[in-house]
């Protein structure tokens, strides 16, 4: 009873019931006992009734004056208690925002959001440029932060955690970013547990963010170089080891020590030494991709990551690239330094497949490339080895094939599939090595390209299906011969090698006598010297064909960007088909797309007559594969062909 008097009592109900007590109490009072009073004080009848007129007049006075000391009683407490809120208020948003703090005040029935201005000015907003919600804040958040700041909510909320406190990006006016630690509670609950109301702080961070990042630089890259240490390398390698397990795939590790680096330290002083480490980064990182990696292990050793690479030969490129980038001059200031390195490889898993067996292997074969006379690679297993030996050996017997006539040029017939009629042939070079016998171009084409002895090869492919051409054109005048030109001969200066354009237009033979088969791949890197060949082609007669379509860079644009006449289905397409299958539908939507472009199409592989008749009724203008006949030389071409020119 007694705190129902009390002032801390006073909420609106309370306050309300006072009154009404109150004024009933005073009622019950004046009904009761005032005329009792008032007869008492008056002696006649006539008096009593005026009185009572003087008495009614002065209850309406008495109530009315108690009621508006109650009212302005209870106005007085609720201004106090504003008042005191208010003072509340602003020590609270004082205390908060003297820290340099940013104040949030949100309320999660309505989702309605208080941003004190202090909030605003740390990222850059003014009154009215930004909705006071939390749905828009929400939006100024970096998108990849957003889940995990919204998952820290919700955790909070839910009561997973005692405190809400998350990390996260925020956009600023200005387009920039700011890290920002956001704390908070809730501060109102309904009667059912629900929040209603959570208030906190928004801090801004980024500079202790830059340092956590500057001591992660300190603790993972080398300061010399700007190259990730041993820690990172490590971990990274382990990292891609782990990655690739799953995919049956190859990592290569290449372990680097620069020759006679101590001399030039000594001779030239360490800073000098220090700015030659840094170009030595700088090279070696230019000499591979993106996606690798490489480290400085310290002192004058460098490792480097190649992943996925899935042959020997990728990573002998890399390896002598790096090797020739070496060869050229470094200029340290005024000084010109020349150095070399040696490279030991090892491969996981083929060496071991755990990261300090790879790293020991490696730095033993670079030790072993070292012993051989430095400046080259070294592979540690005996098996790579002798691969590579292989190849070098292959590589050096090339250079003479040429002139020594070690070549020879098989066809392969190209069947019209509506008539059967043979019109087409495609060139294929074989090698004929005197110890080895025959050798695929599988194996010596890859070298012939990276040496570039493929461009001399090429030529004289080139010039040996010319004049077998003109042998055949005499039995069938429309016949026409296939060569394949690699990329790589592309791009040489024609100035120096044989230009296959005037070589035709010398001996008097049409365009059309020669289609020149090309990858994909060349469109998508058309440079200025492809391009011109490619038109020097078209305005001669000449055609092109697209070899392997489907297996590498497919792509509308390039067809029509570019004059071409023949797409040619790759065989690992047509050796899947059969009625229904992805294949097959492959096979129509590539014959389909290349005859509204005006091309027409070359089925590569057709090794059953059920593949034919397939292709026949999807369309197909041509087919190549064993089911006519295999690649055979000249002579047994011409019995095949020119008795009967049908299949």
């Amino acid at each position: 009873m007694k705190s129902f008097w009390q002032k801390t009592s006073s909420t609106p109900h309370l306050i309300a019931l006072r009154i009404f007590v109150i004024y009933f109490l005073f009622g019950l009072f004046w009904i009761f006992f005032s005329d009792k009073i008032l007869f008492a004080l008056v002696s006649s009848q006539e008096q009593y009734t005026q009185y009572s007129i003087y008495k009614g007049w002065a209850y309406i006075t008495l109530t009315a004056f108690l009621l508006y000391f109650l009212v302005r009683k209870t106005i007085q407490e609720y201004v106090d208690i504003e008042a005191s809120l208010h003072v509340s208020e602003d020590r609270w948003k004082f205390a908060l925002e003297g820290a340099g703090d940013g104040v949030w005040d949100w309320n999660l029935v309505t989702d309605e959001v208080f941003r004190s201005v202090r909030w605003k000015k740390i990222y850059g907003y003014t009154d009215n440029e930004l909705e006071e919600t939390a749905t828009a804040g929400r939006r100024l958040v970096h998108e990849d932060d957003a889940a995990h700041q919204l998952a820290d909510t919700q955790a909070y909320l839910k009561g997973e955690r005692d405190i809400y406190v998350s990390e996260f990006r925020l956009k600023c006016k200005d387009g920039s970013w700011k890290w920002t630690l956001s704390r908070g509670m809730v501060i109102s609950y309904a009667a059912d547990g629900k929040p209603l109301r959570m208030i906190g702080t928004h801090t801004d961070i980024t500079e202790r963010k830059k340092a956590e990042a500057q001591v992660i630089r300190l603790a993972h890259y080398d300061q010399v170089t700007n190259l990730p240490n041993r820690t990172l390398f490590l971990d990274r390698f382990q990292h891609e080891i782990k990655k690739i397990q799953r995919n049956n795939q190859f990592v290569t590790l290449m372990y680097l020590d620069l020759d006679r680096f101590k001399e030039i330290n000594d001779t030239l002083g360490h800073d000098m030494g220090d700015l030659l480490l840094k170009e030595v980064a700088e090279r070696l990182v230019n000499c591979v991709r993106e996606d690798d990696t490489v480290a400085r292990m310290g002192g004058d050793e460098f490792t480097v990551i190649l992943n996925n690479l899935n042959n020997q030969i990728s990573t002998e490129r890399i390896a002598q690239n790096i090797l020739d980038k070496f060869t050229e001059p470094f200029h340290l200031g005024g000084e010109v330094v020349y150095i070399t390195t040696s490279i030991g490889i090892s491969v996981y898993p083929v060496d071991g497949t755990e990261v300090d067996v790879l790293l020991k292997n490696a730095d033993q074969a670079m030790y072993a490339a070292k012993e051989q006379g430095r400046n080259r690679y070294h592979y540690f297993t005996s098996s790579m080895q002798d691969a590579a030996l292989i190849r070098m050996h292959l590589s050096n017997d090339l250079r003479g094939a040429v002139a020594a006539e070690q070549f020879r040029l098989y066809y392969q017939p190209i069947v019209n599939l509506a008539s059967g009629e043979i019109h087409k042939a495609e060139a294929l070079i074989r090698w004929q090595h005197p110890l080895r016998g025959l050798v695929s171009p599988v194996e010596f084409i890859p070298i012939a390209e990276d040496t570039g002895m493929i461009i001399e090869i090429g030529d004289w492919v080139f010039a040996e299906a010319v004049q077998q051409v003109i042998k055949w054109r005499a039995h069938q005048p429309d016949f026409q011969i296939s060569v394949n030109r690699s990329p790589v001969q592309f791009r040489a200066n024609l100035k120096y090698h044989l230009n296959w354009v005037k070589h035709l237009q010398a001996l008097g033979l049409p365009g059309n006598s020669i289609c020149i088969e090309i990858t994909e791949g060349l469109l998508l890197d058309a440079r200025d010297a492809v391009i011109t060949q490619l038109e020097s082609y078209s305005k001669v007669g000449i055609q092109v064909s697209i070899d392997d379509f489907g297996t590498g860079y497919s792509s509308l644009a390039y067809l029509r960007k570019f004059d071409i006449d023949y797409v040619k289905i790759d065989r690992s397409f047509t050796s899947n088909i059969h009625p229904g299958s992805s294949d097959m539908v492959l096979c129509e939507a590539i014959i389909v797309m290349a005859h509204k472009l005006g091309k027409k199409v070359i089925a590569e592989g057709i090794e059953t007559q059920q593949q034919k008749d397939l292709l026949i009724a999807a369309g197909c203008d041509f087919g190549q594969g064993y089911l006519f006949s295999k690649p055979i030389p000249a002579d047994e071409f011409e019995k095949l062909n020119f008795g009967k020119n049908k299949i």
